[in-house]
């Protein structure tokens, strides 16, 4: 059988193999997708779809289906001892942060299917019931042996290869990374099903007591919920021994509701881990998603954070690949989606200690002092400024690594190695100019830089002059005319008061080349 040869080979059609595919085609690179199962998930698994995500799919012409098939979760109502004990509105919790300012809900098997559907639309497939057998790298790219469908051994040859593989990743194996973490004793327990009860299906609903939570997250369809719980810690049987009946027995004794739960489509049992490899790549190889990092649902941040892991690494991968940049520019993917998976396992499991923890102040503060106050607590402004861009995944920054370039004009706010924030220009989205698959310089002035926006463009840079409004002088703290220098993943490059070719080219020079 003849050698398949292509730029890149993904491992895992999950959503973040899915997601790298779908970046690679925005910048025209070729890649096979392996995936051993039979088609994408039929499952719901994950299900909160954040900010963040939702600007990566505009990008692609995905976040109003996803929108419209999902669920956004407007109100958070919590439940203490039967009763309703506080209430947090979210519908507009990220208000002016963002052009999607609440959490979808958008089980994961809609998410692999829209993009999967965007994959097959541009010209592309998956390589379904295909298992890696073993790869092997050297100076040149990496040599991958896949079994078939068929039985039949293919050998697949890529200039990179990406492990977008799972938790159990046989190509963070097959690399010797190691996967250090911690296990939750606690047992999960997550089904898919229609509830009756006396609530609106408007809101997420979590039941708080004091040695479990469950959580009933609203679903298109007809009252349907995903339900999330713990047992108690008296409860922690081994997997598989929990029958169906006993989790619906514990969530009527634990929420004290009067509830009824039928035509469950899936549940399952798990325990919690929060684990990260010790670095994303080795060679010409990478790991993104789960294959990377697991961590307590706490927050909904797993998916998400894949998918941004693919987002990092597709433009630079791209860029190489083009042969417009060099190798060096790939360590830092590394550098950057390492040094978040640390931040994100300290803060979803701090999170998750708040909702699930066993000790007894935890349990204290969730049933007795964060019902009543969260819904007063949530409306205040300064708390949703600094707590949704943690959710919502537009708060992740990349300041301190190599492609931020640091200048004296930058404010205290917003700088080099930050996600360009989001405002309005001429009643749309700053996003909407920055749909293109390159850098983007925004030129911000009352002047006409028409002309000067000409010199700027080339094949890897476009240049658009944006006006200074009254928000734009707020976000930056400028009143004179400045740019801003953006990376194809719209986080900031650089910014600065020169409006001339040669800090472009500089930079390009010397952090990307």
């Amino acid at each position: 059988m003849n050698t398949i040869n292509t730029d890149v080979i993904i491992i895992g059609a999950g959503p973040t193999g899915l997601s790298l595919a779908c970046q690679l085609i925005r910048y025209g690179i070729d890649f096979v997708v392996i995936e051993k199962n039979a088609t994408v998930t039929p499952y719901s698994k994950a299900i909160g779809v954040q900010a963040r995500t939702l600007e990566i799919y505009d990008q692609i012409g995905l976040a109003d289906p996803a929108i419209e098939k999902g669920t956004i979760a407007s109100r958070v109502r919590l439940i203490e001892g039967g009763e309703v004990a506080g209430e947090m509105n979210l519908g507009n919790f990220g208000k002016d942060l963002s052009q999607y300012p609440y959490m979808l809900m958008f089980e994961q098997s809609k998410n692999e299917e829209l993009l999967y559907g965007y994959v097959r639309a541009h010209g592309h497939d998956v390589s379904w019931n295909t298992e890696l057998e073993n790869f092997s790298q050297d100076e040149t790219g990496v040599t991958a042996q896949v079994k078939l469908a068929s039985g039949e051994s293919q050998t697949i040859r890529g200039k990179f290869l990406a492990g977008c593989d799972g938790a159990s990743s046989p190509v963070r194996h097959g690399l010797g990374l190691t996967f250090e973490g911690s296990t939750w004793e606690r047992l999960f327990y997550v089904a898919d099903a229609r509830v009756d009860w006396d609530f609106p299906h408007d809101a997420l609903h979590v039941c708080l007591a004091k040695e479990v939570f469950v959580a009933f997250f609203p679903m298109p369809g007809e009252d349907r919920y995903r339900v999330v719980g713990t047992f108690p810690e008296s409860k922690n049987e081994e997997q598989g021994e929990v029958l169906y009946e006993e989790i619906e027995r514990e969530i009527k004794e634990q929420v004290k509701l009067k509830l009824e739960l039928s035509d469950v489509r899936w549940f399952s049992l798990y325990k919690v881990h929060s684990r990260r490899v010790n670095k994303f790549s080795e060679g010409r190889c990478f790991l993104c998603g789960d294959s990377a990092h697991i961590h307590s649902p706490a927050g909904a941040q797993g998916m998400n954070t894949g998918i941004q892991d693919a987002y990092n690494l597709a433009w630079k991968l791209a860029l190489v690949i083009k042969g417009k940049a060099g190798l060096p520019l790939l360590d830092t993917y590394n550098e950057e989606r390492l040094a978040n998976a640390q931040r994100l396992l300290e803060s979803t499991d701090r999170m998750f200690e708040l909702a699930a923890g066993s000790h007894w102040l935890m349990s204290f503060i969730r049933t007795t002092i964060f019902p009543p106050v969260a819904g007063f607590v949530a409306s205040l402004e300064s708390v949703s400024k600094r707590m949704f861009p943690l959710i919502s995944q537009i708060g992740i920054n990349y300041r301190k690594f190599r492609l931020s370039e640091h200048t004296d004009n930058e404010s205290d706010d917003v700088k080099a190695g930050d996600r360009l924030p989001y405002f309005i220009v001429d009643g749309q989205s700053i996003f909407d100019k920055l749909k293109e698959p390159k850098f983007h310089l925004l030129l911000f002035s009352n002047s006409d830089r028409g002309e000067a926006c000409e010199e700027f463009r080339s094949e890897m840079v476009d240049c658009h002059v944006v006006p200074m409004t009254v928000r734009v002088k707020e976000i930056f703290e400028r009143e004179d005319d400045f740019s801003v220098f953006l990376r194809p993943d719209n986080y900031i490059a650089f910014i600065s008061s020169d409006i001339t070719p040669s800090m472009v080219e500089e930079y390009l020079q010397s952090r990307v080349r």
